[in-house]
């Protein structure tokens, strides 16, 4: 029974572990989308967040500053996007596309000034903490009933977590209430329904997808930042390996809903858990459990991109009528 618990604890580990980069660019997305452009450029501002995030906590060992520039880098190249798609009206598929590659090639290069030539950043001295594992070892030392999580494999792997993804979990509450419970949030799915029809009532269309565009890449960075801040201590040029397409594919899943693209991330998260359990068995080819979380996202969209609600103007530039 004990070990049961504790593969399970490991499986929930492994989860909230390879969850939370997924749900940071998840619910970027969400935003992006439900103000009316399409942002396939989540890979590539993932991509410079996780090498952002490597260097800034390399060079300066603060993994919290790491992590907030690493934001920020992800929404530098998300407004580079917005300006391509909302201010020059350029198709926003292909400007996404271009994104991917230009945020990809900048840390590549970057990388190489930075580290001597070499494609992989050093390793960070200090990842993100483990908020809740810390506080559970402290009332395990301090407190009579802290003694019940002494040697409890199953809590010790469920809340040997990073604040990455306390974090995550949170901004799907926040982003929820932005969306249906705000002012903001109203006008947002205005501008992503009918904008010349939210425009006639005095939204500024154009800012609220510049906000909306430049927020899904601060996300995005910050999904980036969360794998080598936290999932592994480095960047290297295949760290995301499509998990941007992934938390897209997520938010299809989710039928453009920040709690259900949560869903969706747990769900792929889940299949990248299942992916480490199984394969420290040995009795499963590592190629084909490598497919495991590939495989999954095909089948999810497969049996619901039918079924999501698009925003209308989605992918459609506004040009002001005059």
């Amino acid at each position: 029974m004990d070990q049961v618990l504790k593969t399970l604890g490991i499986l929930l580990n492994a989860t909230l572990m390879y969850t939370p980069p997924l749900l940071f660019a998840a619910l970027g997305s969400c935003c992006s989308e439900k103000s009316g452009v399409i942002n396939i450029g989540i890979e590539g501002m993932m991509t410079v967040g996780a090498f952002t995030g490597a260097a800034v906590g390399y060079f300066s060992g603060d993994p919290w500053l790491a992590f907030i520039c690493a934001g920020l880098a992800g929404a530098l190249f998300a407004f580079i996007h917005g300006f391509a798609c909302i201010t020059c009206k350029a198709d926003q598929t292909i400007s996404g596309t271009a994104i991917n590659f230009l945020a990809s090639g900048i840390s590549i290069y970057v990388c190489r000034l930075l580290f001597a030539g070499n494609t992989e950043t050093h390793p960070v001295p200090n990842k993100l903490p483990r908020i809740l594992n810390s506080f559970f070892e402290w009332c395990s030392a301090n407190l009579s009933w802290g003694k019940a999580f002494e040697k409890n494999g199953f809590l010790d792997n469920v809340f040997n977590t990073y604040a990455s993804a306390y974090i995550a979990f949170l901004l799907v509450i926040v982003i929820w209430f932005i969306f249906y419970k705000t002012r903001f949030g109203l006008r947002l799915r205005a501008v992503g329904e009918h904008p010349q029809a939210a425009d006639t009532l005095g939204v500024n269309v154009t800012l609220v997808r510049y906000i909306c565009v430049t927020l899904s890449g601060l996300l995005a960075g910050l999904g980036g930042a969360s794998i080598t801040l936290a999932t592994v201590s480095a960047f290297r040029p295949s760290i995301v390996i499509g998990q941007g397409f992934i938390a897209i594919a997520a938010v299809i899943f989710g039928k453009f809903k920040p709690q259900g693209a949560m869903l969706g991330c747990i769900l792929f998260g889940f299949c990248n858990g299942l992916k480490v359990v199984v394969g420290s068995s040995g009795s499963i080819p590592v190629n084909i459990i490598s497919m495991i979380p590939y495989v999954v996202t095909i089948i999810a969209l497969i049996l619901f991109v039918g079924k999501a609600h698009v925003p209308a103007a989605n992918g459609k530039p506004y040009i002001k009528s005059k």
